[in-house]
């Protein structure tokens, strides 16, 4: 739902030719979109010396009007001062005389020479406050839509994609065992070894124990799991609907009539909410077991003993708040994920700059999260 009111935006695609570079325009260059519009012409602008020759393409410009023809010309002019030979084509004979009468225009005066110092800095930090706005909005817009379509799924259960969802997860769940399985084994083993060198100082083996308990069944279980299916999981279904956008496939569901969210989306974020309770419960018996074993090989706390002393050190709650993570952080990567992958453009690069975003920020929010429930838990004595 969110993704449609994006389709007339504007952009500005990187396409190389030979030793020069096309900057092809799309969509409503209008003073409606001036705030992605400046986005874009400022990162664009940051082309100077790159190429000999730059092509700014606006054959598939929908609508122009003064605003957008005047941050046209700005680029070509900021390109040319930068040593590039920047020329505009495609100009359609509606807008031709409007770019042509933008160029007569001459700048008032010159640049300003000491404050733009102080004034790039605090311009850039802007933009990322504005831009993680954005996010926070698309992020919520897809939650929503995502929310809508699982209440309509509810209501008329025969739209329910159930071969898909299995199909998701297997993918996410079935097939990443071993590798989670293999990384939280050897990460209790380190924790353990770690554990039992420092606490031999003060001839405090056993304690190892408690901290390792503790710290996977709340902790370094859920997390760690979260961060491998980030960057698993998480990745994948970015670049798979990135490529589906890219090939015009999510237009075409829309042309027949389906609606993207309930066919796309709703299987995999229902595969991850399933897969990642059952991937954080294998992830803390797989890092106890390995813990558990090093106690024993290094410490020389025997096997039972290592049992006993875990059952008097851990409760329920500490399983319990582990569990309860495990959801929440699933609908957090799968949201992020599927935000990044709707928002590709029709390039290679951007399916690498938006697969990339989706790792980073589903980890970023994966861990600002594993904070709030930290505190909350405190809070409520969990």
């Amino acid at each position: 739902m969110a993704q449609e009111l994006k389709l007339d935006g504007p952009t500005l695609e990187r396409i190389a030719r030979g030793e020069g570079l096309a900057l092809c325009a799309a969509g409503s260059w209008t003073a409606m979109f001036a705030p992605a519009l400046e986005r874009i012409v400022a990162d664009a602008e940051q082309l100077t010396g790159t190429r000999p020759n730059i092509f700014i393409d606006v054959s598939d410009v929908a609508k122009l009007d003064t605003f957008g023809a005047w941050l046209i010309e700005r680029l070509r002019r900021s390109l040319t001062e930068g040593g590039v030979e920047a020329k505009i084509a495609g100009l359609s004979a509606n807008y031709s005389s409007l770019v042509d009468e933008v160029r007569r225009v001459e700048p008032t005066g010159p640049a300003e020479p000491v404050s733009g110092s102080f004034r790039a800095p605090i311009e850039r930090l802007g933009r990322t406050v504005y831009a993680f706005g954005d996010d926070l909005v698309a992020l919520i817009s897809m939650m929503g839509a995502v929310l809508a379509a699982m209440l309509r799924a509810i209501l008329h259960p025969s739209t329910f994609r159930l071969t898909s969802t299995v199909h998701h997860l297997e993918q996410v769940c079935w097939r990443a065992v071993p590798i989670v399985v293999l990384i939280t084994f050897l990460i209790g083993c380190i924790i353990s070894q770690q554990g039992i060198f420092h606490f031999r100082k003060f001839g405090a083996d056993v304690f190892v124990v408690d901290m390792l308990g503790v710290l996977v069944l709340r902790e370094i279980g859920v997390l760690l799991v979260a961060i491998m299916v980030a960057g698993r999981s998480g990745s994948a279904y970015t670049a798979e609907l990135g490529s589906m956008k890219m090939r015009e496939e999510i237009d075409a569901l829309r042309t027949m009539g389906f609606d993207p969210i309930d066919v796309l989306i709703v299987p995999r974020m229902i595969a991850l909410v399933l897969a990642m309770p059952i991937l954080t419960f294998l992830g803390a018996m797989a890092a106890l077991y390995g813990g558990g074993l090093v106690a024993w090989l290094y410490g020389g706390v025997d096997p039972d003993a290592f049992l006993l002393r875990l059952r008097d050190a851990i409760s329920i709650n500490h399983f319990t708040v582990g569990m309860i993570k495990a959801p929440v952080m699933a609908i957090v990567i799968g949201i992020v994920a599927c935000v990044e992958g709707l928002a590709v453009q029709g390039s290679a690069e951007s399916l690498g700059q938006h697969t990339t975003a989706s790792v980073v920020k589903g980890i970023f929010f994966v861990i600002v999260m594993d904070g709030v429930f930290a505190i909350f838990f405190a809070s409520i004595g969990m």
